[in-house]
């Protein structure tokens, strides 16, 4: 897409902020507490931690995220903006976050998202992530889906 530029931010900055709440509300619409498996801006500032915002003619219009837990990167707060979804800025996001990962040795990408977002799930899908079981803390929920993908 023209015009859209991915880069690393502070997820404390006003509009990654803007983003993260809109994010949070979103999920709170869908999910009960116990389900929303929410990363703070403070552990979004841990240097594990890879935070990236989309921009779009300098608004920023989507973020994401990837944790990295030694061998694997967990990736974390996927969002666009509703009005621009279906643009591909999610995958270009995505592609990005797997790109860093790869980059910094980890071979493998590991995700959790939940069952009403189907949207997510598809670009995942699309992506090549394959359904797997909970990984690090996470318990079974029924809510949740657990997808992996071999970054090669």
């Amino acid at each position: 897409m023209a015009g859209l530029t991915l880069q690393t931010d502070d997820p404390g900055s006003p509009e990654a902020r803007e983003l993260i709440e809109q994010l949070d509300r979103y999920h709170e619409g869908l999910y009960p507490p116990e389900s929303n498996h929410l990363l703070s801006v403070a552990a979004l500032r841990e240097p594990n931690v890879t935070f990236i915002t989309a921009r779009l003619d300098e608004r920023v219009v989507g973020c994401g995220a990837f944790v990295s837990h030694g061998g694997y990167a967990e990736i974390k707060r996927m969002f666009v903006l509703p009005e621009l979804r279906g643009r591909k800025i999610g995958r270009r996001i995505l592609e990005e976050l797997e790109s860093r990962a790869r980059a910094a040795g980890l071979q493998h990408a590991l995700l959790e998202t939940g069952i009403h977002q189907p949207e997510a799930i598809a670009c995942y899908q699309r992506a090549g992530y394959q359904r797997c079981g909970p990984f690090g803390k996470y318990l079974e929920d029924p809510l949740s889906i657990f997808m992996q993908k071999t970054l090669e």
